[in-house]
């Protein structure tokens, strides 16, 4: 009211439209999410209505298809219900056309199947009646296949992972509930749910990669979700079957809680790695803010009795402080300007990250432990760079010193396995630099130490929360930068230590194995391009010899190369 009259907008108008503004991106998120929790309760299972169907017609039960033709019915009614509702959030006009085509396919399709279903029940040894219901069956699975599909096309991949993960976490502790309780059968049927959702799950995600050119960024996608479908879901289904068989027993055997119960953690550690993987490439801005605590999910059911949190994280860092209780939610306070240059700060870390990948992913680690320490120490300055940012793992002061401790022991053991591979090369320009390179990662391990201690500080003015943390933030990743710099030179002097230079003494076995990542596989002949036909063979200019170091700088890891 006080804007009235006047041409421009004061502050405060221009906050309360920011406000709005927020409300209504919050709301349509909500909104947004209510929708795909119902797509992923309806699309779960899509096939059980039609088989009971089936089943009863088959056995010629004509009471029992007129009571599971409902049911199918009703199935039927609810996925083309869930299937409008999307397209009424959606933007997408030919996805919507789309969706909207396939739900009146399968409207028009569901009484033609209870239709057939029911002349199979009053025949159900006539061959022509078994082969029209198999007409049908396969008609509807490949409708709804496509509704799927489409569905799934104009629904948004991070708003699917955050349902299905709220959604998997309350069925890992309704089975670890139904196991205490020794009830077999719940325990059975949500151990089901979940396998069914970790397997659409896979399948979304999966499906959203083949949008993208193979990359590092799906690369680690896939790999995720290649560890949810081949080792954890197997290990899952087998605690399960063991689990429902000693209940279902008489008299009813101990089952081993615990190992059940990391066994059900791990499904759910799983989701959450494809989710974390998923938003790997989004910008902030893009980020949901619920989305951005990837770790605030877990519960005490989720955690085995031997391995619950008993450190730091009860512990209220700023006790005169309403509102913020550690340093991590101190960082998400921080004000925006400060925001902005840490941002920036981010950015040339990640920019050196880029380097990292392109070196660490052309070698295979198996048998290489510098290649494994070095992906650990990166994963660790991931972590400590997402904590300066207020989000990641580490919550509190006392995590992020134990991760630059765990930054420094590692650095100890790249320090002595490389200095054993610097003492079997003879004296060269290899060898100082990368002795060199071993006191740069001791330097900047001792300077993250440092810069891990000091916490950011919060004062209470006037009731406005004041933040400042900025130096320390930015001396952080600094350090972060500099120490995962100084890895990668490393990885390429001790290559070039290892096998271009020959040993002193006789060695009876290499320290580390430099093995080239295998390639992706390809098609066999790969089509040719008019213009490559057309081209013309030049003569091919000298061969030079170049330093091992420029070779392998130019080698491109099977992820990048397109």
């Amino acid at each position: 009211m006080t804007n009235m009259g006047s041409k421009d907008r004061s502050d405060n108008l221009n906050r309360a439209i920011d406000n709005m503004s927020r409300k209504t991106r919050d709301l349509r998120r909500q909104l947004r999410k209510a929708v795909v929790d119902h797509v992923s309760d309806s699309f779960l299972d899509t096939t059980v209505p039609l088989l009971v169907l089936i089943k009863a017609a088959q056995n010629g039960n004509e009471k029992e298809v007129e009571e599971y033709a409902v049911v199918f019915a009703e199935h039927s009614n609810k996925l083309v219900e869930v299937a409008n509702l999307v397209c009424s959030m959606s933007n997408n006009e030919d996805g919507v056309k789309m969706v909207r085509y396939a739900a009146a396919q399968i409207d028009s399709l569901c009484p033609e199947v209870i239709n057939a279903a029911r002349i199979l029940a009053a025949r159900p040894r006539s061959k022509v009646a078994q082969e029209n219901m198999e007409a049908f069956r396969q008609s509807w699975e490949n409708q709804v296949r496509i509704l799927t599909e489409a569905v799934d096309d104009i629904t948004t991949i991070d708003d699917f992972l955050a349902v299905s993960e709220n959604h998997i976490l309350e069925d890992v502790n309704k089975c670890v509930l139904a196991l205490q309780e020794g009830d077999a059968d719940i325990l059975d049927r949500t151990a089901s749910g979940i396998r069914g959702r970790s397997n659409r799950v896979c399948n979304v995600v999966t499906a959203e990669m083949d949008n993208y050119e193979p990359c590092i960024y799906t690369k680690r996608v896939l790999e995720a979700v290649k560890v949810l479908n081949d080792q954890v879901m197997p290990k899952f289904t087998q605690r399960v079957q063991v689990a429902v068989q000693a209940l279902g027993s008489n008299p009813p055997k101990e089952v081993d809680e615990n190992d059940f119960i990391d066994a059900s953690r791990l499904v759910y550690d799983g989701v959450r790695e494809i989710r974390r993987a998923v938003l790997m490439n989004r910008a902030d801005e893009d980020l949901d803010p619920e989305d951005v605590e990837l770790d605030e999910n877990y519960t005490l059911e989720t955690r085995s009795k031997s391995s619950a949190h008993t450190g730091e994280h009860g512990v209220d860092e700023y006790p005169d402080i309403s509102g913020i209780t550690t340093a991590r939610e101190a960082m998400g306070k921080m004000p925006e300007e400060d925001k902005q240059k840490i941002l920036q700060q981010v950015e040339f870390f990640r920019s050196e990250k880029l380097k990292f990948d392109r070196e660490v992913a052309k070698w295979d680690d198996t048998g290489n432990d510098i290649i494994v320490l070095a992906k650990h120490m990166c994963m660790i300055m991931m972590e400590m760079t997402d904590f300066t940012r207020g989000r990641g793992p580490l919550k509190t002061t006392m995590d992020v010193i134990n991760a630059a401790k765990k930054i420094s022991e590692a650095g100890t053991k790249l320090d002595k396995l490389t200095r054993q591979i610097a003492e079997q090369c003879p004296e060269s320009s290899t060898k100082k630099d990368l002795l060199a390179y071993l006191q740069r990662i001791a330097l900047y391990c001792h300077q993250m130490n440092i810069t891990s201690k000091v916490k950011a500080d919060v004062q209470n003015i006037s009731g406005e929360l004041i933040v400042s943390g900025l130096d320390s933030a930015t001396s952080l990743i600094q350090a972060a930068k500099n120490l995962m710099n100084a890895v990668v030179l490393t990885v390429k002097a001790s290559y070039v230590a290892s096998t271009k230079y020959p040993r002193q003494g006789q060695v009876a076995s290499p320290i580390v194995v430099w093995k080239m990542k295998a390639p992706e596989k390809k098609p066999l002949v790969r089509p040719e391009k008019p213009e490559e036909v057309r081209a013309k063979v030049r003569k091919g200019s000298q061969k030079k010899v170049q330093n091992p170091i420029h070779a392998l700088s130019e080698f491109q890891s099977p992820t990048e190369a397109v």
